[in-house]
């Protein structure tokens, strides 16, 4: 659980992804899109991506992605994609200072 909370932390955002999943690109391309440049830590292809993975289910933070900003748990595709929606997802990366604007 630790590791969890010490990837989370290093960067402004952070996303746990699996390699072959959609909604883990369609997240990741839209931080691109707005111009962000998170950390992306893919489990299929980290040595430690199962016990990752476990941690955050154990953590209750459930299936990839798992985003965080600010160090902070956001939520899956669905919260983000709601956040954006909303307009709050780029304040809370700018926030976090993940982009400039």
């Amino acid at each position: 659980m630790d590791a969890v909370r010490d990837l989370a932390s290093k960067k402004a955002a952070v996303i746990f992804t699996r390699s072959s999943c959609c909604m883990c690109h369609s997240i990741k391309t839209l931080f691109y899109e707005l111009g962000a440049s998170p950390a992306i830590h893919e489990l299929d292809h980290d040595a430690n991506g199962r016990e990752i993975e476990r941690a955050l289910r154990a953590q209750g933070y459930g299936s990839v992605p798992a985003v965080f900003i600010g160090g902070r748990y956001v939520g899956s595709a669905k919260d983000v994609i709601s956040l954006h929606v909303d307009g709050s997802l780029k304040q809370m990366l700018m926030d976090a200072k993940a982009i400039w604007f």
